[in-house]
């Protein structure tokens, strides 16, 4: 369990809240709108109404206790760029912010963030990419060239073991699991392990190698 500090509670704040609040980290909430910091009262430890920009209210929050802090502001990214350089000189461990262009990236990363966050962005991308294919079910970037895909599996390998097919040879990809249902089914995956018809699988990889394989 990690202590994190929340600023920022609009929607994307909200739904940071609430996920943290899923896997029982301690959370510490703040936001300069009361109504906002009463919709997440239920899914966080402590909530505090301030302006983050204000460096005597964020000094009296001790942030040299929180593991990270994330900055989750995206109606105005002047407040966004001061409560991060404002973080740093009262030392925070951890800064993450939220940008939603390079440049205001950019910015961050030099006046106090130690990395940035591009919801809009990322969300695009899985929506182009998800939604362009009609067997592409999920994607996780994990850099400018690999990632993560959940993929059904193709009708030529249903019910054929993975060392037959030969996967990792001849395609260059991994199978890290095999969804049924939308449930893992099987997440330990040998040459011997046979793929399911109508399932999907995660697989690991080159963007180049999987939209091969997969004729993306």
């Amino acid at each position: 369990m990690k202590n994190i500090l929340l600023i920022g509670l609009g929607r994307f704040g909200r739904h940071i809240a609430m996920k943290l609040n899923d896997m029982d980290h301690y959370v510490m909430a703040v936001d300069k709108n009361e109504d906002r910091v009463n919709a997440v009262l239920p899914y966080v430890t402590n909530a505090q109404i301030g302006d983050s920009t204000n460096e005597e209210f964020l000094s009296s929050l001790g942030v040299r206790n929180f593991d990270v802090c994330i900055v989750a502001i995206g109606d105005n990214f002047q407040s966004s760029l001061e409560t991060a350089s404002l973080l740093k000189e009262l030392g925070a461990t951890k800064v993450v912010s939220r940008a939603s262009q390079d440049v205001q990236a950019k910015f961050l990363l030099r006046n106090g963030a130690d990395e940035v966050v591009y919801p809009e962005k990322q969300l695009a991308i899985w929506t182009a990419i998800c939604y362009s294919s009609d067997h592409i079910f999920d994607y996780i970037e994990l850099d400018a060239d690999h990632a993560i895909f959940e993929v059904s599996v193709p009708s030529a390998w249903a019910g054929k073991p993975i060392g037959h097919i030969d996967v990792r040879r001849k395609y260059n990809i991994n199978i890290l699991a095999i969804k049924q249902n939308e449930k893992m089914a099987m997440t330990l995956i040998t040459p011997e392990t046979c793929l399911p018809e109508n399932g999907t699988m995660l697989v690991l990889g080159s963007h180049k190698d999987i939209q091969k394989c997969f004729r993306i």
